[in-house]
């Protein structure tokens, strides 16, 4: 397992939040997602070391950007 962190931008609600976190769940591997809106930051777990533009890809089709 390997966790990393993220900082999303733009996100302002709850709202925000799931739908970053629904997104990033779909990648393949993924056993956890953490998004703490006041800072931005996402942690992931996953059985995998995933590609920042992967998870950037994910994050930008819930309509945020990363960091």
């Amino acid at each position: 397992m390997t966790t990393a962190t993220y900082t999303v931008t733009g996100m302002t609600c709850e709202h925000c939040v799931a739908s970053v976190r629904e997104e990033i769940e779909e990648i393949s591997g993924v056993h956890s997602v953490d998004v703490t809106l006041d800072t931005g930051a996402v942690e992931v777990t996953s059985d995998r070391e995933l590609d920042t533009a992967e998870v950037g890809a994910a994050v930008a089709e819930a309509g945020y950007q990363l960091a």
